[in-house]
C-alpha cells in the first residue's frame, strides 16, 4: 500500500531505545536471537489469527497473507543464524513489553474499537522492532550482523505502515490518528520503565 500523507504525520515513537542496549545485546547474542526468533513466530501466528477472525475483510486478507509467509521466513532465517553460530534456540520467555501493551488494548467497547486496537498494537510492536533493528544495524561490531539486522529493519518498517494503512482502510483516518497518539504516549511510559528497557527485541 502507498504511504499516505496522513499516515506519515502520525508515525513516530516518542522515546528512542537507549544506545547502550546494543552493547548488552552483543554480550547476549544467543538470548537476542532466541527472542527475535520467537517474536517472528508470534507475528506470523497473530497475522493468521487476524485472517481467520476478519476473513470477511478482503483488503486485510490479501494484505496479510504475504506477511504471514514473510514473518515465517524471518523465523527460519533467525533459526539458521542460531545454528550457523552454534547457538541454541531457547525457550520462549515472558515478554514484559508486549504484555504491558496488551493490557492497554480495549477489552470492551465496539467491535471496531477492538479491531482498531488489534491493528495498532501490531503496528506499534513492528515500529519498535524496526527501531531496535536499526540500533543493531548501526551499533554492532559484527559487520555481517549489521547487514542481517538492516534487512529486518527495512521489513519491519513496511509492516508497521501496513497495519496503520489497514486501519485507515476500514475506519476514519482521524479516529485512527487519535488512537495512535494514545498508543504512542502509553508506549513511552512502558519503555521508560526500568523493568522492560532494553530487555527484548520488541
Amino acid at each position: 500500500m502507498e504511504l499516505s500523507e496522513d499516515t506519515r504525520a502520525i508515525l513516530g515513537l516518542e522515546l528512542p531505545t537507549d544506545p547502550r542496549w546494543v552493547n548488552l545485546a552483543a554480550l547476549a547474542l544467543e538470548d537476542i536471537l532466541t527472542d527475535h526468533a520467537w517474536c517472528e513466530q508470534k507475528a506470523a501466528v497473530t497475522c493468521i489469527s487476524l485472517l481467520q477472525h476478519y476473513s470477511d475483510r478482503e483488503a486485510l486478507v490479501f494484505a496479510l497473507a504475504p506477511v504471514v509467509t514473510e514473518e515465517w521466513g524471518h523465523f527460519r532465517l533467525v533459526l539458521a543464524e542460531l545454528k550457523k553460530r552454534g547457538l541454541k534456540l531457547g525457550r520462549q520467555r515472558k515478554d514484559p513489553y508486549v504484555n504491558a501493551l496488551l493490557a492497554f488494548t480495549k477489552k470492551g467497547g465496539s467491535p471496531d474499537e477492538r479491531f482498531l486496537d488489534q491493528l495498532l498494537l501490531m503496528a506499534l510492536i513492528e515500529a519498535r522492532s524496526c527501531e531496535r533493528f536499526k540500533r543493531l544495524s548501526e551499533g554492532l561490531d559484527d559487520e555481517y550482523l549489521r547487514k542481517f539486522y538492516r534487512r529486518f529493519m527495512e521489513s519491519e518498517a513496511g509492516h508497521y505502515v501496513l497495519f496503520i494503512e489497514l486501519a485507515e482502510t476500514y475506519l476514519p483516518k482521524e479516529r485512527v490518528r487519535s488512537r495512535w497518539k494514545e498508543w504512542l504516549a502509553f508506549e513511552r511510559t512502558v519503555v521508560e520503565s526500568a523493568e522492560v528497557r532494553g530487555d527484548r527485541i520488541h
